[in-house]
């Protein structure tokens, strides 16, 4: 785990999940991120949370098998959440102010997170991944942004095109931006429309809470 933060005191967090694979000593994945979400938001702590797990070959990884499971799932999100609210806590930001960025595997403990645990973030970023299975309900009060290349073949995009249609129906905050020519991976393009869905796209609970505003100003007075 790696934290890094500037002077002031932040506003908010960014919670970083690498995707499962990296060798633990080499280069950090999720620097080119890392760096763009300051960029932005210079008040921003960023923290990158790497897989617990190792592989017969020294790598990280957030499962033990290849590929991801109902129980290995479920084995690795209280450990995760724990963290997150441990580092929330210290910060003495509430969870409508961190937000979970994930890549790959990380994208998806990041969604499958939200979906188990309510109050956790107020953001979802999902790179390249997606849910382990077809959302059943939606994550309340959480924006969750899918992105995702179209040549990925490790996670075919029909899946995210699913999981999107199902949250809508749902009645989520979502947003899926699918780009061409990209395969899997933390592209830049994606970080860039990443960073423009921070900037524009309002939550639902804003609105609501502005609505309710709106109508108290306009009730007269005793």
């Amino acid at each position: 785990m790696s934290l890094s933060r500037d002077a002031a005191a932040p506003d908010l967090l960014f919670a970083l999940l690498p995707d499962s694979g990296i060798a633990p000593d080499g280069p950090d994945t999720l620097a080119a991120l890392a760096a763009a979400l300051h960029a932005q938001y210079p008040n921003a702590v960023t923290l990158n949370l790497h897989p617990p797990l190792r592989d017969p070959q020294g790598r990280c990884r957030w499962w033990a098998a290849e590929s991801p499971s109902v129980e290995s799932l479920a084995a690795a999100l209280p450990l995760l959440i724990q963290r997150l609210r441990a580092k929330a806590a210290k910060l003495g930001l509430p969870w409508q102010r961190v937000a979970l960025a994930g890549v790959g595997d990380g994208a998806l403990l990041a969604l499958e997170a939200v979906q188990a645990e309510p109050e956790l973030v107020g953001r979802v970023m999902s790179f390249a991944g997606g849910y382990l299975a077809r959302p059943e309900h939606a994550p309340q009060d959480v924006c969750v942004h899918l992105l995702h290349g179209l040549e990925d073949q490790r996670f075919p995009y029909r899946r995210v095109v699913d999981a999107a249609q199902s949250l809508v129906d749902l009645g989520a905050d979502v947003t899926a931006d699918l780009l061409p020519h990209l395969d899997h991976g933390l592209h830049p393009a994606l970080i860039d429309k990443a960073l423009e869905q921070l900037r524009t796209f309002i939550p639902a609970r804003l609105w609501r809470a502005a609505v309710v505003a709106a109508q108290q100003g306009e009730r007269p007075a005793d």
